[in-house]
């Protein structure tokens, strides 16, 4: 066998460039150009051509070098619950590190806080957004007509819009979370394991209901309990809005009058009202309890036995996901969609 020893050429180790985009398309670099960053002037034939040369070579753009020379930024928004606990602490201080990490790429990143309990104020907010001080939104909101009628809108504004953990628009593929009817029926699955055969009711606690991922995250809990344990009986879920006072006394008031509660799946995101309102009014008897998200509060619990398992996503890659879709929106790309896949992660005492 003879061994081949010839190098390859420079056009199989290079990039394509405008100029040879130019050469093949048998226009000027200027034309080239104006197709590339979508000018008026250049015929439809003409565009044509340089489009079939872009698929024939192979050219990829160089946005960031295009977005440098132009001195081009993107600017991002995070809209967040003004009302939170430790999850929503994680969730800003990866924003507030994203800062840094992407500045290199020209992203600026920024928050602002809604009452997620007035869906009229939500969009106010959002009617008040344009281009001209914003390119993209992540949204983390509760669904309902009004938030989803203001993002259609600001859409139509031309503001790339991304729901962020909660979708509020069912199923539209452009969000950041994870799947929470698999995230619900992890839960119920662990659940009934850890039951093994007792029977007896369970109690379901969220922030409100309202909320996409609540609905999901419950749906998918129903789905197996009812299907895979039929010995268990789920109540009619507890909304604590947020308010100690209110989980305070809508878990005092389920457990004196619901004797037989053998578990306890906490859906929302902050668990810690929660778990203090279940800690006040069982102090020394021990249910199975399930939990959404790892935060220090919830990691404590599952170190002094209060929780059973965490079902939790990254707040790192949740945040880092965004920012990539939003410029991939505005840059009117795709990205990696194995990359940007959030994962339901099981945590539990044993893995921590």
């Amino acid at each position: 066998m003879v061994k081949n020893t010839s190098k390859p050429s420079d056009s199989t180790l290079l990039r394509p460039t405008t100029r040879d985009l130019a050469k093949i398309a048998g226009v000027s670099r200027a034309t080239v150009d104006r197709v590339l960053n979508g000018r008026e002037g250049v015929k439809k034939k003409t565009e044509d051509k340089v489009n079939a040369a872009i698929a024939e070579i192979g050219f990829i753009r160089n946005l960031a070098a295009a977005n440098l020379a132009k001195s081009r930024t993107y600017r991002f928004l995070f809209i967040l619950p003004k009302s939170g606990d430790q999850f929503l602490s994680e969730i800003l201080r990866h924003i507030h590190e994203a800062q840094t990490v992407f500045s290199a790429d020209m992203i600026t990143t920024t928050v602002r806080h809604i009452d997620q309990n007035n869906p009229f104020k939500i969009a106010a907010e959002l009617t008040a957004l344009s281009t001209e001080t914003v390119d993209g939104v992540a949204i983390m909101a509760p669904e309902t007509p009004q938030v989803r009628d203001a993002i259609q809108r600001l859409q139509e504004r031309g503001v790339h819009t991304l729901p962020f953990i909660s979708n509020q628009t069912p199923g539209r593929e452009q969000w950041v979370g994870i799947d929470n009817h698999a995230a619900g029926a992890t839960a119920g699955t662990l659940m009934g394991r850890f039951l093994s055969a007792t029977s007896g009711k369970l109690a379901v606690i969220a922030d409100s209901m309202l909320s996409r991922d609540s609905l999901e995250r419950r749906s998918g809990f129903d789905a197996v309990i009812n299907s895979n344990f039929p010995y268990l009986k789920t109540l009619p879920s507890l909304e604590t809005y947020g308010s100690q006072d209110r989980a305070n006394r809508i878990v005092s008031e389920t457990f004196r009058h619901q004797r037989d509660i053998v578990g306890i799946y906490i859906l929302s995101s902050e668990a810690r009202g929660p778990l203090s309102a279940i800690t006040k009014a069982l102090p020394s008897q021990h249910i199975v309890i399930i939990a959404h998200e790892r935060t220090p509060c919830t990691i404590d619990a599952l170190i002094d036995g209060t929780v059973d398992a965490i079902i939790t996503q990254d707040p790192g890659h949740l945040v880092r996901s965004a920012i990539r879709k939003l410029r991939a929106l505005t840059d009117e790309r795709s990205t990696l969609q194995s990359q940007e896949k959030i994962r339901v992660e099981i945590v539990m005492k044993t893995n921590l």
